[in-house]
């Protein structure tokens, strides 16, 4: 850059610049049960992210000795007012949608009552001491292909997993594994994840008439900085 601020931590990473937004943490805490019988999860925001685009909701399932699931996000709201979003626990025999989690937008917003706030030269605030900004810290779509099997309803289903650790202060990006996909039919793949702690494996499941075998999705994992 030119001009501007520029700020850069220990490790000479910049995590203040006065040209580019970063990815702000505008709101976090824990999403639980709330509907469905304890299969479904309605969170609301400490405060409503006010980005144009969706923003971006990273979860941590708390651990378990079994396998927690979550399917059917969605998020809460419309463009400039995102207040929260829902999850589905992804069976009766998975666990119930316990966690934590944190959204952020590449946009900060005034939080702060005092400190420090940067804007670019269009006026888009870009930091706000009192939303403090995420790292993304991985990405992976190295899936490996388990098993297929059929649904009650004869859908085809197909099962695939990656071995990954699951250190507490890492975060996935749910927002993709809302979305349905396209398969081989007029009927889109549903898209499911569980996480395996015991075996330290995460698992991606799609569903469909004609269940293409192909699977690329990449997992983004991110970290709230300290």
């Amino acid at each position: 850059m030119d001009y501007g601020l520029q700020f850069k931590n220990t490790s000479d990473v910049v995590t203040i610049d006065s040209e580019f937004a970063r990815l702000m943490v505008i709101a976090s805490g824990r999403y639980a049960p709330t509907e469905e019988g304890g299969m479904g999860s309605t969170t609301y925001f400490a405060r409503p992210v006010t980005s144009q685009e969706p923003p971006l909701v990273f979860v941590r399932p708390d651990t378990v000795a079994g396998i927690a699931g979550l399917s059917s996000m969605r998020l809460i709201g419309s463009a400039g007012n995102w207040t929260g979003f829902y999850v589905r626990a992804y069976s009766t025999a998975t666990a119930q949608p316990n966690g934590r989690y944190f959204v952020g937008a590449f946009a900060a917003q005034a939080v702060a009552l005092y400190g420090m706030r940067l804007w670019d030269g269009n006026s888009k605030m870009l930091f706000d001491s009192g939303t403090p900004n995420a790292t993304f810290t991985r990405s992976f779509q190295n899936w490996t292909y388990v098993k297929s099997d059929m649904t009650d309803q004869g859908l085809y289903r197909n099962y695939y997993s990656v071995p990954v650790s699951f250190p507490q202060n890492e975060f996935m990006l749910i927002n993709n594994f809302g979305m349905n996909m396209v398969s081989g039919g007029t009927i889109p793949r549903q898209l499911y994840c569980t996480w395996d702690f015991v075996g330290n494996t995460l698992y991606a499941v799609t569903v469909a008439a004609n269940n293409p075998f192909a699977f690329y999705l990449p997992a983004v994992f991110a970290k709230q900085a300290v």
